[in-house]
Protein backbone atom coordinates (compact mmCIF):
# COMPACT_ATOMS: atom_id res chain seq x y z
CA UNK A 1 0.00 0.00 0.00
CA UNK A 2 1.50 3.54 -0.79
CA UNK A 3 0.52 6.10 1.85
CA UNK A 4 0.43 9.86 1.23
CA UNK A 5 -1.52 13.37 2.31
CA UNK A 6 -3.25 16.26 0.48
CA UNK A 7 -4.13 18.73 2.85
CA UNK A 8 -6.45 17.60 5.77
CA UNK A 9 -6.55 14.06 4.72
CA UNK A 10 -4.19 10.72 4.66
CA UNK A 11 -5.04 9.00 1.39
CA UNK A 12 -3.53 5.10 0.92
CA UNK A 13 -3.61 3.17 -2.59
CA UNK A 14 -5.52 -0.25 -2.05
CA UNK A 15 -5.71 -3.28 -4.87
CA UNK A 16 -7.57 -5.90 -4.34
CA UNK A 17 -8.32 -9.16 -6.49
CA UNK A 18 -11.98 -10.60 -7.27
CA UNK A 19 -12.90 -13.12 -9.54
CA UNK A 20 -13.63 -12.24 -13.18
CA UNK A 21 -16.93 -14.34 -12.75
CA UNK A 22 -18.00 -14.71 -9.61
CA UNK A 23 -19.72 -18.25 -10.07
CA UNK A 24 -15.86 -19.14 -10.64
CA UNK A 25 -14.03 -18.11 -8.13
CA UNK A 26 -11.21 -20.01 -8.99
CA UNK A 27 -11.10 -18.61 -12.43
CA UNK A 28 -9.45 -15.47 -14.22
CA UNK A 29 -9.29 -12.75 -11.58
CA UNK A 30 -9.13 -8.91 -12.14
CA UNK A 31 -7.63 -6.09 -9.96
CA UNK A 32 -9.60 -3.50 -8.54
CA UNK A 33 -8.70 -0.09 -7.22
CA UNK A 34 -9.72 1.86 -4.65
CA UNK A 35 -8.27 4.73 -2.93
CA UNK A 36 -8.72 4.77 0.90
CA UNK A 37 -9.41 8.50 2.67
CA UNK A 38 -9.24 9.55 6.31
CA UNK A 39 -8.97 13.19 8.16
CA UNK A 40 -5.68 13.58 8.99
CA UNK A 41 -6.66 14.32 12.33
CA UNK A 42 -8.32 10.76 12.59
CA UNK A 43 -6.49 8.37 10.15
CA UNK A 44 -5.20 6.15 13.12
CA UNK A 45 -8.76 5.94 14.66
CA UNK A 46 -10.99 2.98 14.26
CA UNK A 47 -13.96 4.45 11.65
CA UNK A 48 -16.91 2.67 9.83
CA UNK A 49 -16.41 2.38 6.08
CA UNK A 50 -18.30 4.73 3.81
CA UNK A 51 -17.23 2.91 0.09
CA UNK A 52 -18.58 5.71 -2.87
CA UNK A 53 -19.96 4.25 -6.39
CA UNK A 54 -19.53 6.67 -9.11
CA UNK A 55 -21.89 6.82 -11.58
CA UNK A 56 -22.28 6.06 -14.97
CA UNK A 57 -21.38 3.07 -16.44
CA UNK A 58 -17.92 3.54 -17.17
CA UNK A 59 -16.27 5.98 -14.76
CA UNK A 60 -13.30 5.31 -12.25
CA UNK A 61 -14.22 7.29 -9.03
CA UNK A 62 -13.91 10.96 -8.74
CA UNK A 63 -10.03 12.64 -7.95
CA UNK A 64 -10.51 14.51 -5.11
CA UNK A 65 -8.31 17.63 -4.18
CA UNK A 66 -8.20 17.60 -0.11
CA UNK A 67 -11.39 17.76 1.48
CA UNK A 68 -13.62 19.40 -1.42
CA UNK A 69 -17.21 18.70 -1.65
CA UNK A 70 -18.68 16.04 0.12
CA UNK A 71 -16.03 14.45 0.58
CA UNK A 72 -15.17 16.77 3.81
CA UNK A 73 -18.47 15.92 5.45
CA UNK A 74 -17.79 12.07 5.08
CA UNK A 75 -14.67 11.96 6.88
CA UNK A 76 -16.01 13.79 9.68
CA UNK A 77 -17.18 10.45 10.54
CA UNK A 78 -16.00 7.76 7.75
CA UNK A 79 -13.14 6.15 6.67
CA UNK A 80 -14.26 6.48 2.37
CA UNK A 81 -13.54 4.22 -0.15
CA UNK A 82 -13.24 5.90 -3.82
CA UNK A 83 -13.85 1.76 -5.39
CA UNK A 84 -13.38 2.21 -9.45
CA UNK A 85 -15.38 -0.17 -10.74
CA UNK A 86 -14.61 -2.90 -12.43
CA UNK A 87 -12.76 -2.12 -15.74
CA UNK A 88 -12.61 1.31 -14.97
CA UNK A 89 -9.87 3.93 -13.74
CA UNK A 90 -7.28 1.75 -12.08
CA UNK A 91 -9.35 -1.16 -11.92
CA UNK A 92 -8.22 -3.43 -15.03
CA UNK A 93 -9.77 -1.11 -18.01
CA UNK A 94 -11.39 -2.40 -20.47
CA UNK A 95 -10.89 -0.02 -24.03
CA UNK A 96 -9.80 -0.75 -27.52
CA UNK A 97 -6.57 -1.16 -26.26
CA UNK A 98 -7.33 -4.29 -24.26
CA UNK A 99 -10.40 -5.84 -25.55
CA UNK A 100 -9.11 -7.26 -28.95
CA UNK A 101 -6.85 -9.61 -26.53
CA UNK A 102 -10.35 -11.19 -25.73
CA UNK A 103 -10.46 -12.73 -29.07
CA UNK A 104 -13.21 -11.56 -31.46
CA UNK A 105 -16.45 -9.54 -31.43
CA UNK A 106 -18.17 -12.62 -29.72
CA UNK A 107 -15.63 -12.92 -26.82
CA UNK A 108 -15.56 -9.63 -26.09
CA UNK A 109 -19.49 -8.88 -25.35
CA UNK A 110 -19.43 -12.35 -23.01
CA UNK A 111 -16.81 -10.56 -20.85
CA UNK A 112 -17.90 -7.03 -20.51
CA UNK A 113 -21.63 -8.44 -19.79
CA UNK A 114 -19.74 -9.42 -16.92
CA UNK A 115 -19.35 -6.06 -16.08
CA UNK A 116 -22.68 -4.65 -14.88
CA UNK A 117 -24.31 -3.74 -10.75
CA UNK A 118 -24.36 -7.62 -10.45
CA UNK A 119 -20.96 -8.34 -10.80
CA UNK A 120 -19.90 -4.67 -9.30
CA UNK A 121 -22.15 -5.48 -5.99
CA UNK A 122 -20.75 -8.96 -5.89
CA UNK A 123 -16.75 -6.71 -5.83
CA UNK A 124 -17.96 -4.84 -3.02
CA UNK A 125 -19.02 -7.68 -1.06
CA UNK A 126 -15.44 -8.99 -1.61
CA UNK A 127 -13.79 -6.08 -0.81
CA UNK A 128 -15.86 -5.52 2.12
CA UNK A 129 -15.12 -8.69 3.95
CA UNK A 130 -11.16 -7.95 3.33
CA UNK A 131 -11.65 -4.54 4.81
CA UNK A 132 -13.94 -4.41 7.74
CA UNK A 133 -13.72 -8.09 8.51
CA UNK A 134 -17.15 -8.77 7.84
CA UNK A 135 -18.68 -5.62 9.49
CA UNK A 136 -21.49 -4.41 7.60
CA UNK A 137 -20.42 -0.97 5.78
CA UNK A 138 -22.05 2.09 4.47
CA UNK A 139 -22.77 2.99 0.63
CA UNK A 140 -23.00 6.47 -1.32
CA UNK A 141 -23.98 5.62 -5.25
CA UNK A 142 -24.09 9.08 -7.40
CA UNK A 143 -26.43 8.30 -10.63
CA UNK A 144 -25.14 4.61 -11.77
CA UNK A 145 -24.09 4.19 -8.57
CA UNK A 146 -27.17 4.33 -6.62
CA UNK A 147 -28.33 1.27 -9.23
CA UNK A 148 -25.80 -0.64 -8.06
CA UNK A 149 -26.94 -0.13 -4.42
CA UNK A 150 -30.58 -0.63 -5.60
CA UNK A 151 -29.18 -4.09 -6.52
CA UNK A 152 -27.05 -4.12 -3.64
CA UNK A 153 -30.40 -3.85 -1.40
CA UNK A 154 -31.82 -6.62 -3.06
CA UNK A 155 -28.94 -8.82 -3.07
CA UNK A 156 -26.52 -8.56 -0.10
CA UNK A 157 -28.36 -6.28 2.12
CA UNK A 158 -26.27 -7.91 4.95
CA UNK A 159 -23.10 -5.93 3.63
CA UNK A 160 -24.57 -2.86 4.29
CA UNK A 161 -25.03 -0.33 7.24
CA UNK A 162 -26.79 1.98 5.54
CA UNK A 163 -27.33 3.49 1.81
CA UNK A 164 -27.23 6.91 0.56
CA UNK A 165 -28.32 8.01 -2.90
CA UNK A 166 -27.75 10.66 -5.09
CA UNK A 167 -30.26 10.79 -7.67
CA UNK A 168 -29.88 6.99 -8.58
CA UNK A 169 -33.14 5.73 -8.10
CA UNK A 170 -33.81 3.12 -11.08
CA UNK A 171 -37.26 1.85 -12.32
CA UNK A 172 -37.34 -1.53 -11.03
CA UNK A 173 -38.64 -2.90 -13.90
CA UNK A 174 -39.10 -0.53 -17.28
CA UNK A 175 -37.27 -1.80 -20.35
CA UNK A 176 -34.95 0.38 -21.88
CA UNK A 177 -37.87 1.67 -24.73
CA UNK A 178 -39.62 2.71 -21.60
CA UNK A 179 -36.32 4.58 -19.72
CA UNK A 180 -35.84 6.29 -23.16
CA UNK A 181 -39.82 7.14 -24.16
CA UNK A 182 -39.37 9.31 -20.45
CA UNK A 183 -36.15 10.67 -21.66
CA UNK A 184 -36.90 12.73 -24.73
CA UNK A 185 -39.69 15.02 -23.37
CA UNK A 186 -37.51 15.72 -20.07
CA UNK A 187 -34.95 16.38 -22.75
CA UNK A 188 -36.96 18.87 -24.44
CA UNK A 189 -37.97 20.67 -21.99
CA UNK A 190 -34.26 21.18 -20.81
CA UNK A 191 -33.61 22.46 -24.67
CA UNK A 192 -36.22 25.16 -24.32
CA UNK A 193 -34.93 26.01 -21.36
CA UNK A 194 -31.97 26.67 -23.04
CA UNK A 195 -32.77 28.69 -25.69
CA UNK A 196 -35.17 30.75 -23.75
CA UNK A 197 -32.00 31.50 -21.29
CA UNK A 198 -29.77 32.14 -24.66
CA UNK A 199 -31.61 32.90 -27.61
CA UNK A 200 -28.79 33.68 -29.54
CA UNK A 201 -28.03 30.11 -29.85
CA UNK A 202 -30.99 29.02 -31.25
CA UNK A 203 -29.81 31.02 -35.02
CA UNK A 204 -26.03 29.24 -34.41
CA UNK A 205 -26.58 25.79 -33.40
CA UNK A 206 -28.72 25.66 -36.50
CA UNK A 207 -25.41 27.24 -38.45
CA UNK A 208 -23.40 24.84 -36.79
CA UNK A 209 -25.03 21.89 -37.66
CA UNK A 210 -25.45 23.34 -41.29
CA UNK A 211 -22.04 23.25 -41.42
CA UNK A 212 -21.65 19.61 -40.40
CA UNK A 213 -24.33 18.68 -42.76
CA UNK A 214 -21.93 19.97 -46.03
CA UNK A 215 -18.74 19.73 -44.76
CA UNK A 216 -17.25 16.96 -43.53
CA UNK A 217 -15.69 18.11 -40.83
CA UNK A 218 -13.08 15.16 -38.55
CA UNK A 219 -11.59 16.31 -35.37
CA UNK A 220 -7.63 16.33 -34.61
CA UNK A 221 -8.43 12.37 -33.17
CA UNK A 222 -10.61 11.22 -36.15
CA UNK A 223 -13.48 11.92 -34.37
CA UNK A 224 -15.76 12.63 -37.16
CA UNK A 225 -18.24 15.52 -36.16
CA UNK A 226 -21.43 15.34 -37.97
CA UNK A 227 -24.92 16.87 -37.25
CA UNK A 228 -26.18 13.82 -35.00
CA UNK A 229 -22.67 14.16 -32.89
CA UNK A 230 -22.98 17.55 -32.77
CA UNK A 231 -26.80 16.97 -31.21
CA UNK A 232 -24.60 15.03 -28.65
CA UNK A 233 -23.63 18.09 -26.53
CA UNK A 234 -26.99 18.30 -24.88
CA UNK A 235 -25.50 15.57 -22.59
CA UNK A 236 -24.33 19.11 -20.74
CA UNK A 237 -27.63 20.17 -20.53
CA UNK A 238 -28.51 17.79 -17.10
CA UNK A 239 -25.93 19.54 -14.65
CA UNK A 240 -25.86 22.58 -12.90
CA UNK A 241 -24.21 24.82 -15.00
CA UNK A 242 -24.43 23.13 -17.99
CA UNK A 243 -26.38 25.54 -20.30
CA UNK A 244 -23.73 27.84 -19.68
CA UNK A 245 -21.02 25.73 -20.82
CA UNK A 246 -22.92 24.94 -23.96
CA UNK A 247 -23.24 28.62 -24.61
CA UNK A 248 -20.12 29.46 -24.22
CA UNK A 249 -19.18 26.47 -25.83
CA UNK A 250 -21.17 27.73 -29.01
CA UNK A 251 -19.95 31.16 -29.10
CA UNK A 252 -16.49 29.94 -30.36
CA UNK A 253 -17.98 28.11 -32.87
CA UNK A 254 -16.76 29.95 -36.17
CA UNK A 255 -13.45 31.76 -37.12
CA UNK A 256 -12.62 33.93 -39.86
CA UNK A 257 -9.91 32.92 -42.32
CA UNK A 258 -9.60 35.11 -45.19
CA UNK A 259 -13.22 35.56 -46.85
CA UNK A 260 -14.55 32.53 -45.53
CA UNK A 261 -15.69 30.92 -41.86
CA UNK A 262 -14.44 27.81 -40.59
CA UNK A 263 -15.21 25.77 -37.24
CA UNK A 264 -12.03 27.08 -35.07
CA UNK A 265 -9.70 24.85 -33.45
CA UNK A 266 -11.22 26.18 -29.78
CA UNK A 267 -14.64 25.14 -30.67
CA UNK A 268 -13.37 21.70 -32.12
CA UNK A 269 -11.10 21.05 -29.24
CA UNK A 270 -13.89 21.61 -26.66
CA UNK A 271 -16.80 19.39 -28.38
CA UNK A 272 -14.10 16.33 -28.79
CA UNK A 273 -13.16 16.88 -25.16
CA UNK A 274 -17.41 16.92 -24.39
CA UNK A 275 -18.01 14.24 -26.70
CA UNK A 276 -14.75 11.64 -26.59
CA UNK A 277 -15.66 8.63 -25.24
CA UNK A 278 -12.06 7.55 -25.09
CA UNK A 279 -11.91 7.90 -21.23
CA UNK A 280 -15.02 6.19 -20.41
CA UNK A 281 -15.52 3.73 -23.49
CA UNK A 282 -17.66 1.62 -21.16
CA UNK A 283 -20.22 4.03 -20.75
CA UNK A 284 -20.78 3.67 -24.61
CA UNK A 285 -20.75 0.01 -24.70
CA UNK A 286 -22.72 -0.73 -21.78
CA UNK A 287 -24.89 2.06 -21.19
CA UNK A 288 -28.39 0.16 -22.17
CA UNK A 289 -27.33 -2.87 -20.58
CA UNK A 290 -27.33 -1.56 -17.40
CA UNK A 291 -31.27 -1.54 -18.53
CA UNK A 292 -31.07 -5.20 -19.25
CA UNK A 293 -33.23 -7.64 -17.51
CA UNK A 294 -35.18 -10.69 -18.86
CA UNK A 295 -35.43 -12.03 -22.35
CA UNK A 296 -36.09 -8.44 -24.36
CA UNK A 297 -32.69 -7.02 -26.03
CA UNK A 298 -32.39 -3.47 -25.48
CA UNK A 299 -31.65 -3.24 -28.87
CA UNK A 300 -30.29 0.13 -29.81
CA UNK A 301 -33.64 1.48 -28.08
CA UNK A 302 -32.61 5.13 -27.64
CA UNK A 303 -32.25 5.03 -31.36
CA UNK A 304 -35.67 3.61 -32.07
CA UNK A 305 -37.34 5.48 -29.42
CA UNK A 306 -35.86 8.48 -30.72
CA UNK A 307 -37.84 7.88 -33.92
CA UNK A 308 -41.13 8.34 -32.05
CA UNK A 309 -40.17 12.33 -31.24
CA UNK A 310 -39.82 13.40 -34.92
CA UNK A 311 -38.34 17.01 -33.38
CA UNK A 312 -35.08 15.58 -32.67
CA UNK A 313 -34.25 14.80 -36.26
CA UNK A 314 -31.42 17.20 -37.07
CA UNK A 315 -32.15 17.33 -40.83
CA UNK A 316 -35.91 17.69 -40.53
CA UNK A 317 -35.11 20.39 -38.09
CA UNK A 318 -32.58 22.18 -40.87
CA UNK A 319 -35.34 21.33 -43.41
CA UNK A 320 -38.18 22.53 -41.30
CA UNK A 321 -36.49 26.00 -39.81
CA UNK A 322 -37.53 24.50 -36.38
CA UNK A 323 -34.60 24.48 -33.67
CA UNK A 324 -32.38 21.84 -33.33
CA UNK A 325 -32.90 19.93 -30.39
CA UNK A 326 -30.00 18.52 -28.75
CA UNK A 327 -29.90 15.33 -27.53
CA UNK A 328 -28.96 13.91 -23.69
CA UNK A 329 -27.73 10.70 -22.33
CA UNK A 330 -28.32 8.63 -25.02
CA UNK A 331 -25.95 6.34 -27.08
CA UNK A 332 -26.57 5.42 -30.35
CA UNK A 333 -25.12 2.99 -33.09
CA UNK A 334 -23.46 5.88 -35.09
CA UNK A 335 -21.04 6.74 -32.21
CA UNK A 336 -19.18 3.64 -32.65
CA UNK A 337 -18.75 5.05 -36.14
CA UNK A 338 -17.96 8.29 -35.33
CA UNK A 339 -15.68 7.65 -32.45
CA UNK A 340 -12.21 5.94 -32.92
CA UNK A 341 -12.41 5.30 -29.29
CA UNK A 342 -14.90 3.02 -30.39
CA UNK A 343 -15.24 1.53 -33.65
CA UNK A 344 -13.04 -1.27 -32.95
CA UNK A 345 -15.80 -2.07 -30.34
CA UNK A 346 -18.80 -1.79 -32.58
CA UNK A 347 -19.34 -5.73 -33.69
CA UNK A 348 -19.35 -6.19 -29.52
CA UNK A 349 -21.51 -3.51 -28.77
CA UNK A 350 -24.03 -4.87 -31.62
CA UNK A 351 -24.32 -8.06 -30.13
CA UNK A 352 -24.98 -7.02 -26.37
CA UNK A 353 -27.63 -5.01 -27.65
CA UNK A 354 -29.28 -8.00 -28.90
CA UNK A 355 -28.58 -10.00 -25.85
CA UNK A 356 -31.82 -12.01 -24.63
CA UNK A 357 -30.08 -13.66 -21.10
CA UNK A 358 -29.39 -10.56 -18.87
CA UNK A 359 -30.77 -11.40 -15.91
CA UNK A 360 -33.01 -9.78 -13.20
CA UNK A 361 -31.21 -6.72 -11.55
CA UNK A 362 -33.70 -6.27 -8.65
CA UNK A 363 -35.75 -7.99 -6.57
CA UNK A 364 -39.36 -5.68 -5.92
CA UNK A 365 -40.22 -8.56 -2.62
CA UNK A 366 -36.84 -8.24 -1.06
CA UNK A 367 -36.75 -3.96 -1.28
CA UNK A 368 -40.66 -4.57 0.05
CA UNK A 369 -38.98 -6.19 3.07
CA UNK A 370 -35.75 -3.88 3.14
CA UNK A 371 -34.12 -3.05 6.87
CA UNK A 372 -31.83 -1.26 6.12
CA UNK A 373 -31.78 2.32 6.36
CA UNK A 374 -31.98 4.40 2.84
CA UNK A 375 -32.05 7.64 2.25
CA UNK A 376 -32.51 9.19 -1.72
CA UNK A 377 -31.94 12.48 -3.13
CA UNK A 378 -34.62 12.35 -5.88
CA UNK A 379 -34.12 15.58 -7.85
CA UNK A 380 -37.43 17.48 -9.63
CA UNK A 381 -37.37 16.76 -13.65
CA UNK A 382 -33.79 15.04 -13.57
CA UNK A 383 -33.07 14.73 -17.37
CA UNK A 384 -30.83 12.18 -16.69
CA UNK A 385 -33.00 9.53 -14.59
CA UNK A 386 -36.79 9.90 -14.61
CA UNK A 387 -38.35 11.60 -11.18
CA UNK A 388 -41.30 9.85 -11.61
CA UNK A 389 -39.30 6.05 -11.92
CA UNK A 390 -37.35 6.96 -9.05
CA UNK A 391 -40.27 8.15 -6.24
CA UNK A 392 -42.28 4.87 -7.74
CA UNK A 393 -38.62 2.61 -6.73
CA UNK A 394 -38.57 4.61 -3.32
CA UNK A 395 -42.47 3.97 -2.33
CA UNK A 396 -40.91 0.11 -3.00
CA UNK A 397 -38.45 -0.32 -1.06
CA UNK A 398 -39.39 -0.41 2.18
CA UNK A 399 -38.48 2.32 4.83
CA UNK A 400 -36.42 4.66 2.01
CA UNK A 401 -36.88 8.30 2.66
CA UNK A 402 -36.46 11.08 0.00
CA UNK A 403 -35.29 14.20 -0.50
CA UNK A 404 -37.41 16.17 -3.50
CA UNK A 405 -35.49 19.45 -4.19
CA UNK A 406 -35.48 21.95 -7.20
CA UNK A 407 -32.15 23.62 -5.51
CA UNK A 408 -30.02 20.51 -7.09
CA UNK A 409 -29.65 19.27 -10.90
CA UNK A 410 -28.58 15.57 -10.71
CA UNK A 411 -24.78 16.64 -10.18
CA UNK A 412 -25.58 17.92 -6.72
CA UNK A 413 -23.18 15.95 -4.83
CA UNK A 414 -20.72 17.12 -6.49
CA UNK A 415 -22.00 21.10 -6.74
CA UNK A 416 -23.25 21.50 -3.55
CA UNK A 417 -20.96 20.68 -1.18
CA UNK A 418 -21.46 18.59 1.87
CA UNK A 419 -25.12 19.72 1.92
CA UNK A 420 -26.77 16.80 0.23
CA UNK A 421 -24.75 13.81 1.93
CA UNK A 422 -25.45 15.97 4.92
CA UNK A 423 -29.08 15.84 4.47
CA UNK A 424 -28.95 12.15 3.27
CA UNK A 425 -27.35 11.01 6.70
CA UNK A 426 -29.94 12.63 8.49
CA UNK A 427 -32.94 11.10 7.01
CA UNK A 428 -31.73 7.63 7.33
CA UNK A 429 -30.79 8.40 10.77
CA UNK A 430 -34.10 9.73 11.68
CA UNK A 431 -32.58 13.16 12.36
CA UNK A 432 -34.52 15.28 10.17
Amino acid sequence: MTRYRQPGIVLTDRHFTVPLDHENPGGEQLELYGREIAAGSRAADELPWLVYLEGGPGFGARRFAGREGWLGRAVQEYRVLLLDHRGTGRSTPQNRQTLPGRGGPEAQAGHLARFRADSIVRDCETVRKQLTGGAPWSVLGQSFGGFCATHYLSTAPEGLREVFITGGLPSLDAHADDVYRAAYPRIRRRNEAHYARYPQDAALARRIAAHLAGHRTVLPTGYVLTPEAFQSLGILLGGTDGSHRLHYLLEDAFIRVGGRHELSDAFQEAVLTTLSFAGHPLYAVLHEAIYGQGGAPTAWAAERVRAEFPAFDASAALDGGELLLFTGETVHPWHFEVDPALRPLREAAELLAARTDWTPLYDAGRLARNEVPVAAAVYHDDMYVDTGHSLSTARAVRGLRTWVTDEFEHDAVRTGGPRVLDRLIGLARGDV
